[in-house]
């Protein structure tokens, strides 16, 4: 006998071929760090514009307050 009251489960195929890893997302700074490394000229020049910006602000504000 067969009861018609329970429902048929039926498998996502999607979800059973998903493989599961194991291994956490990589951090924010890990990826910062690798993109960094990759674009070489761009972060060195991001950097360089960075502190002469600065420097720029302190020399400036310095020169205010004198």
């Amino acid at each position: 006998m067969s009861n018609s009251s329970v429902p048929e489960q039926t498998v996502n195929p999607s979800s059973a071929s998903t493989p599961i890893t194991t291994e956490p997302k990589p951090s924010y700074v890990k990826l910062a760090m690798r993109n960094m490394v990759r674009k070489r000229a761009t972060s060195l020049q991001h950097f360089i514009l960075t502190t002469v910006g600065l420097l720029a602000v302190l020399v400036g504000l310095a020169y205010l307050t004198r």
